[in-house]
Formats: structure tokens, C-alpha cells, sequence
């Protein structure tokens, strides 16, 4: 992309109503729009972030065996009548009357919709294990909504729900959702720490948030710090072997880590005095087992080997995308802007060219330009007839993890600088090894 045909509308001055970094460096760097509070629309560099998030989303659930679906946004009230939530979920629920007088809501969550899907298609125990999940946009009407995309009303959100014949089973699909969402979040960047927490109007006695570290968090948070000594790596995990991923939800929930809702003081008081840390920590994900609570409210049952019928077991399993984008920027920032990690960033590399016009200026940009879209990387060339210091504030605003910048000094001697967004780290090298350099860290990824 060339940003002189892009739509970048970058703000000069940080709006009066944002009040944490994230949403301040969204508004600034053109991501955002709100359209009324906690409702936003995403502007291409936005909606990239997005996109770029929903992919490794995807990836590691299919990588779980896990199958993707759609469910509508809008869904009846007799189903949710049928579970018994319909009238305890609160005022967060939107809910709607459509002309025929039918009483409808706006999704904040899609179990009793799910397992409406199963029950009038799975009737066999040989049709299990089946998990089944959906990237979708929900409403919950936040009576106080805050800090941009992290705490809006309408968010992007993965939703997975596991069907399985005993408890056992379901337990494992538990462990196996907490090891994928332990790749997925690393794959972007962040350390996202399991926590036992509190299941709320999902229900169910088994659950973990996994939380970022954040000055901003909306949570307090108290945890042994040895767990975030703990990563994933490139470790090959084979999602069917039960005490594989039971070793991994051992290794990873073992130490004390716990939000207030669920804090025992006692327990926390056991943890060696140097080691307790308390802080605040922003949720972006959580994963429930809840048993047989809607399969018996909604009928979900299967025939087992002996030909008597049981209630399926269930959990669900949730991904703020959309509030990741603020949770990565929270993560992810200094007093230029946003710095993203490559997992996730918009464009692979920003090139500059600080001499618009000059013949061997825009020779050498075009050129490295063509080399990156021919390595399969989306770069973004600022081609914009500015001086350089505006480009450079837009470069470090925006924080594409590297930026290649092209001038008539370092072409005379065959030289582009290449430099690190998140050290400041700036090298001088032929077009041809910065390009080699850049292709072999997204190789890696």
C-alpha cells in the first residue's frame, strides 16, 4: 500500500475523552471512529489489526481441531426463556421486539444458540467429541462503557462451545482450549497468564480468564511471580493425547494466580514473600466448564454404547478480539505511539522516502518496495510529497515494527537505513540484505 492512496486520518492532538493509552493511540492513529459510546466503526489500519488477529485466531483453533460457524447476531428469547437466563442476564442484554411482536436480543453470548444447532443435528455418542466455534460481533449494553475498545458496548468476539459424552472428556477439551489460547496468545506477542476466576452469568465451576499485565487493567490481580518466567515456545503439543495437555494446564495453573473475585488471602500468604506480586491485568479471554447445565435445559442429549440417553457435557470458551487490539497497544507503547509486535502488525514494514521526486530515491523505493510484495509481505511506502520529520511521527504514531528509510546520501553509497521501532536501533545496509533481513523475521513467525 501506498499511503498517499491509503486512508490514514492521524490526529495531530489526543481527543478529551480518551483516558488510557490504547484508546488514545487507536483515535491518533486513524484505527478508530467512535460513532456513540462504546460503539466504534474500524478504518483500514483498524480492521487490519483485526483481520490480522481473527487469522491466528483461526489458525490455532483449527490446529485444535476445532470447526468454525456462523451464528446470527440476533437471536429469540424463547431459547434463552427455554435455559432460564432469559430474564436473570440483566439490563446488559439488549433486547428487541421485531414487527410480528416476537421478543428477540441482541447476542452477548451464544450458548443456548449453539446448543439448539446441536440438538436438532447429534443424537449419537459416535458424533463426539465436537467443538464448534464462531468469530462474531456481541452487544452488551455496559451501563458505564470506558476506555475505548476494551470496554465497549458492541465487540468482536471468539465464542467456542464444546460438546462431550462424560465430564472427563469435556475436561480435556478445558485443557486443550487453554493450551491453544496459550499459543494464540503468544503468537501475538503477549503474555496472557491463566487465573482462576469467576464464572458469572456463563455459569459452571471450572474457569480461567487469562489476563495481560496492565497498569490499566480493570481487574486487581495476585500472582506468584515465577509464572511469568513461564512461555509456550515452538513446543508440538498433540491436542488428542489427554495427559499431554493435562501436564500443560499443570505446569501453567499450578502457582498461585488468582483475579479479586476469586482472591484467597491465605492461600496468597503461602507464597514466598519475595515472589507475591499484585497488580492490575486486563482480561482477554476465558474458558468455562459448566457440565450438563444447558444440555438438560434444552434437551441436548446423545445415545450411549448401552442405548440409554444422557445430557451432553459443555463448556465455552471466549477471545476478546476486538479488545485485544487495546490490550496489545496497552502492552505495547511509548510516548511515539503504538510499537506492534510483527505477529500482529498492519503492515510488515514502513519504507520512507525522504526525497519524493528524486529519480534515485523513488528508483530505490519502488524497487524495495516490489521486493517485499514479491517475498509475500505487505509493506507500506510513504510516498507523500511531506518533510521527513512528518513521516517519521506518522512511522513511529502508526509503530510498524520496522521501517527501511531511503535518502540521496544513502543511495549514493548503495545504503538504506533500517530500524527497530521497538529499540530505536538503526543500521545501515545494501536494499537487497535489508530486505533479506526483514524476510527472514517473518519467515520465523
Amino acid at each position: 500500500m501506498r499511503l498517499s492512496r491509503y486512508f490514514l486520518p492521524v490526529l495531530k492532538e489526543t481527543p478529551a475523552e480518551a483516558q488510557i493509552a490504547s484508546h488514545r493511540l487507536m483515535l491518533r492513529a486513524g484505527m478508530i471512529k467512535q460513532q456513540q459510546a462504546g460503539i466504534y466503526s474500524w478504518l483500514p489500519m483498524g480492521f487490519k489489526v483485526l483481520r490480522r488477529i481473527e487469522q491466528i485466531v483461526h489458525e490455532e483453533q483449527a490446529r485444535a481441531g476445532h470447526l468454525a460457524i456462523q451464528m446470527p447476531t440476533l437471536q429469540s428469547a424463547d431459547l434463552w426463556r427455554e435455559s432460564g437466563r432469559y430474564d436473570g442476564y440483566g439490563e446488559e442484554m439488549l433486547r428487541i421486539t421485531d414487527r410480528q411482536g416476537r421478543d428477540m436480543l441482541y447476542s452477548p453470548t451464544a450458548e443456548e444458540m449453539v446448543t439448539d444447532i446441536f440438538r436438532a443435528h447429534v443424537s449419537s455418542y459416535k458424533q463426539l467429541p465436537l467443538t464448534l466455534y464462531q468469530i462474531q460481533w456481541k452487544f452488551r449494553d455496559e451501563i458505564r462503557p470506558r476506555f475505548g475498545v476494551m470496554r465497549g458496548r458492541e465487540f468482536l468476539m471468539k465464542d467456542g462451545y464444546n460438546f462431550d459424552l462424560s465430564k472427563e472428556d469435556a475436561l480435556h477439551a478445558y485443557n486443550r482450549h487453554l493450551v491453544s489460547y496459550l499459543r494464540t496468545y503468544e503468537r501475538m506477542g503477549l503474555q496472557a497468564i491463566p487465573m482462576r476466576a469467576d464464572s458469572g452469568p456463563i455459569g459452571g465451576d471450572y474457569t480461567h480468564e487469562f489476563l495481560v499485565l496492565a497498569e490499566t487493567g480493570e481487574s486487581e490481580v495476585f500472582y506468584d511471580s515465577e509464572i511469568t518466567d513461564l512461555t509456550f515456545g515452538d513446543r508440538e503439543i498433540d491436542y488428542d493425547d489427554v495427559a499431554q495437555c493435562q501436564s500443560v494446564l499443570e505446569e501453567f495453573t499450578s502457582r498461585y494466580a488468582r483475579t479479586d473475585e476469586t482472591h484467597d488471602e491465605a492461600a496468597f500468604n503461602e507464597v514466598p514473600e519475595e515472589r507475591r506480586r499484585v497488580a492490575r491485568g486486563i482480561e482477554v479471554g476465558q474458558i468455562f466448564y459448566f457440565g450438563t447445565q444447558y444440555s438438560e435445559a434444552l434437551g441436548a442429549s446423545v445415545q450411549t454404547p448401552d442405548g440409554s440417553k444422557v445430557p451432553v457435557h459443555m463448556g465455552s470458551h471466549g477471545i476478546g478480539v476486538s479488545r485485544l487490539v487495546g490490550a496489545l497497544i496497552e502492552a505495547n507503547h511509548d510516548e511515539k505511539g503504538i510499537i506492534w509486535p510483527e505477529g500482529v502488525t498492519p503492515f510488515h514494514v514502513g519504507i520512507v522516502n525522504l526525497k519524493q521526486g528524486d529519480v534515485s530515491c523513488d528508483s530505490a523505493c519502488e524497487a524495495l518496495y516490489r521486493a517485499f510484495l514479491d517475498h509475500g509481505l505487505d509493506p507500506l511506502y510513504d510516498d507523500r510529497e511531506e518533510r521527513a520529520g512528518a513521516k517519521f511521527a506518522t512511522m513511529d504514531l502508526i509503530g510498524l515494527p520496522w521501517r527501511i528509510t531511503v535518502g540521496p546520501r544513502g543511495i549514493a553509497a548503495n545504503k538504506v537505513e533500517l530500524t527497530c521501532r521497538r529499540t530505536g536501533e538503526s543500521e545501515e545496509m545494501p536494499a537487497e540484505e535489508a530486505v533479506e533481513k526483514i524476510v527472514g523475521i517473518y519467515a520465523g513467525l
